[in-house]
């Protein structure tokens, strides 16, 4: 796996200590000589190593990595600039974007300009084997982002947490810093995203936030 540098690193020495850590790092490892693993190894902590931990903003939290070749580079739901279909759950992303903010419909998946903003665009679980969801559960990975979002509730400043979907939302209690904003939604997928995805406005609400305390809003556009 990737080295993790910067704050990150420092705020989370313990985790690289403990012993779940160790059979964690282990297991990957051999899965991914053995096995066809998402993301590329170097791609692993890419949420950590564009949105470093001093400049997060917003949280967005997904659950594991796209499973299909080419489409998993680190960042929760965003996919690489090459990829040209993008995944049905960025699309209604960009679809409430669009309604909520006016963005025009981008044609990249690529969100890495929303991390360099510091949007930290996390999954639970950070590697996947190919063609199986959820493959990696179970593993140590919960135990790891667990610990990045403990860190992020650390942080004495306004941050925007954004939760889609019941995975996601039952971090919400890691996440009890007074000075955040917590927005709950349904998983943006298209088996959930008209229960309430759709409509949820959370990109404006996230800005508004924002600018009320004070901070650069996020520009959204692709």
């Amino acid at each position: 796996m990737a080295m993790i540098t910067g704050g990150w690193q420092d705020a989370l020495k313990d985790e690289f200590r403990k012993p779940y850590y160790a059979r964690l790092y282990s297991f990957v490892r051999k899965e991914y000589h053995e096995r066809v693993i998402y993301p590329p190894s170097e791609d692993i902590f890419n949420a950590l190593h564009y949105t470093p931990v001093e400049k997060v903003k917003v949280l967005i939290l997904g659950q594991d990595p796209y499973h299909e070749p080419g489409q998993a580079h680190g960042l929760c739901f965003s996919v690489p600039e090459d990829q040209k279909v993008l995944p049905p759950s960025l699309e209604n992303i960009y679809k409430e974007l669009h309604d909520d903010i006016g963005c025009p419909v981008p044609t990249s998946g690529n969100l890495r300009k929303w991390a360099d903003q510091g949007v930290l665009l996390l999954n639970t679980l950070l590697t996947v084997r190919a063609h199986q969801a959820f493959s990696h559960r179970g593993m140590g990975w919960e135990q790891f982002t667990d610990a990045v979002i403990d860190v992020v509730n650390k942080q004495d400043r306004p941050i925007v947490c954004m939760l889609w979907g019941r995975p996601a939302q039952e971090k919400a209690a890691r996440l009890d810093n007074p000075r955040f904003l917590i927005l709950k939604a349904p998983h943006p997928s298209p088996l959930s995203a008209y229960r309430g995805f759709f409509g949820c406005r959370h990109f404006s609400k996230c800005n508004e936030f924002l600018v009320k305390n004070g901070e650069e809003p996020i520009d959204w556009r692709i």
